[in-house]
This record gives C-alpha cells, structure tokens and sequence, in this order.
C-alpha cells in the first residue's frame, strides 16, 4: 500500500512538473507574440529595381511606422529569396514577398521547399493582368481573328516570352491549350528583348505586362487585342478580356504575396495581416502601385492560401498538358 501511495505521489509531482513547463513556456510565447516585434523586420524578396523590389518597400516603409521597428528590404536573386525566408526562424522577423515563381517552381522541377507546407501566407498584395499584343502587321484585331489565324496556319506564328515558368510564358501556353491552336514559342532571357522583337516584327505577338505593354500600344508599334484577367483592367478599361473573346474561363496574370516561415505564431499572422490590409487600402498605396502597372489587394492569409492552391492545380495541368519542364 505504501509503494502505491509513493508511485501516486510521484506521478502527481512528474504530472505537476509537466504543466509548470508547459505553463511557462505558454507565457513566454504569448510574451514574445505581445512583445513582437523586438528588432527589425526582413522582408527577402526579388533582386532590387523590379516590381518585387517596388512593391516590397512600399509596404516596409507603412510597416516599419506601426510597428516600431525599422523594416528592411533583403533583395535576393531569383528563387535564393525563397530559400532564404525558407531557413529563416518562425517568429515574424523575416518575411517572403514574392510572385508566382514561389509556387510555379515547384511544378516544374524539385525544389528545397514546399510553398503550402513550409510558409504561412500572410496577404495578397498585388496583381497585374498581361496584354495580348501584337504587331501592327498581323493579320489580327481581335482574339477571335488570332485564333482564326492560328489555326489556317498551324505551326507558322510565333509568340515571344521570357523564361519557362515566366507569368507571359504560362499566358501564352494556357492560349494554345484553351484555342486548340499552336502559336510557336520563341524564348528569351529576359521580356525587354522579347517585347523588341515583336515590335521589330521578328516575332508576331506576345503576353506582357501592362506597364511594358502601354506605352508601345500608344506609340501605335504594337496593336492589343485584349487583357489576360477575367475582367476588364481599370490600367486599360478601354480592353476587352480574352475570356470574353472567344475564350470563356481564360485567366492569366502575376500575383504577388507575402508569407512567413511555417510556424509563426498566429497571433504575429493576424496582426502582420491586419497593418498591411491598412496599408494597402492607402489611396496614396494605390495610386503608386497602379502607375507601375499593378492593383494592391488585400486578402485575409486563408484567401492567400485558397488562391495559391487553385492557381496550382490549374497551372500543374497546363504544366503536365503542354509538357513544359524546367530548363
């Protein structure tokens, strides 16, 4: 009977122990997440001049005034931002933000990361429709009259884009897939040659940026048919959409997030989400971002992640269809 009291009496104190631990190390984590955040904050993100890079201090600078604490921008080339976040401690003090590379990636090849299992979306921030544009010499002044072409001279037109995976890229393959055409890719490093030579005429047509796209359709050295998003652009209001073209469902365009390692306390999610919803329904915010050809959002981080989720199945199918692999 003895041993048994002594055996209770032990496993009371082991019992006892263990929820002090727990206890404590519950009132450190809430004190840590009320205290957050203690140092500055690190957004990684793309190399620096691009719309990443833009886009990315915008949202530091309304930061760094609300939350106390000096908000650095980490440019990083190519995917080495997304690995840099990746090793990053959970705790809100190194952010992700980044385009549809981050998710596009891993469908195309093996990467060191898994978009929906190693980070915590936070908001959507931005998004931008591609133009579908082409030369002046194209027989072709609508998205009905391209695909109509197309398919009278299969194999014979070209279309320019920048790297597999590229948002312009993607656009112009879910085009073939959606029309049972095939326009012929002509590859290039990067959109600035690519969009030259469609002005040049060596190339018929191309999906691009907006901001890349307008001042060349107003110059007359390149004519738009129609934008990528399913509905009409408040940057070309005067476009129709592809999907009301002849392409019903047609979807295409770059999307931009941001996101924390896999881990970060809810609490420092919401509150992350909450300053920059703020901070993007700015109108000083949204004027900013539409003069560099982009539309600030504003999601909650399920949203981000519902978003995030569709976009890949839809894109792994297009992926898988048109055979596209990593180069």
């Amino acid at each position: 009977m003895i041993a048994i009291q002594n055996a209770s009496r032990m496993l009371l104190i082991v019992v006892l122990i263990g929820c002090t631990g727990a206890a404590r190390s519950q009132v450190a984590a809430t004190g840590s997440v009320q205290a957050y955040p203690e140092r500055p904050v690190r957004i990684v993100t793309a190399e620096a001049g691009g719309g990443n890079d833009f886009q990315a201090r915008q949202i530091a600078q309304g930061l760094a005034a609300v939350l106390g604490q000096p908000v650095i921008v980490d440019n990083r080339a190519g995917i080495i931002a997304v690995e840099t976040a990746l090793k990053a401690s959970p705790n809100g003090h190194t952010l992700l933000y980044y385009g549809g590379a981050f998710w596009i990636v891993p469908l195309l090849g093996k990467t060191s990361y898994d978009p929906e299992k190693d980070f915590a979306p936070i908001v959507a921030a931005a998004s931008s429709s591609n133009i579908l544009a082409v030369n002046p010499a194209v027989a072709a002044k609508s998205v009905k009259d391209l695909i109509t072409l197309a398919k009278a001279k299969p194999g014979e037109i070209n279309y320019a884009s920048g790297p597999t995976g590229n948002a312009n890229h993607l656009a112009a393959e879910l085009f073939n897939y959606m029309a049972g055409v095939n326009i012929v890719r002509i590859a290039y490093k990067g959109t600035a040659q690519a969009i030259n030579d469609v002005i040049a005429g060596h190339v018929q047509i191309m999906f691009n940026n907006t901001a890349g796209t307008v001042p060349h359709i107003k110059s007359g050295r390149l004519r738009a048919l129609a934008v990528t998003s399913l509905e009409r652009s408040p940057l070309v209001p005067e476009l129709p959409t592809v999907a009301a073209s002849g392409l019903p469902g047609f979807q295409a365009g770059s999307l931009f997030g941001i996101w924390a390692p896999a881990g970060t306390p809810t609490p420092i999610i919401t509150r992350l989400n909450q300053e920059i919803v703020k901070i993007l329904s700015r109108p000083e915010i949204k004027e900013r971002f539409l003069n560099t050809g982009m539309e600030a959002m504003g999601s909650t981080p399920r949203e981000l992640a519902v978003i995030i989720k569709a976009d890949m199945a839809r894109m792994d199918k297009l992926i898988k269809a048109a055979g596209i692999k990593a180069e």
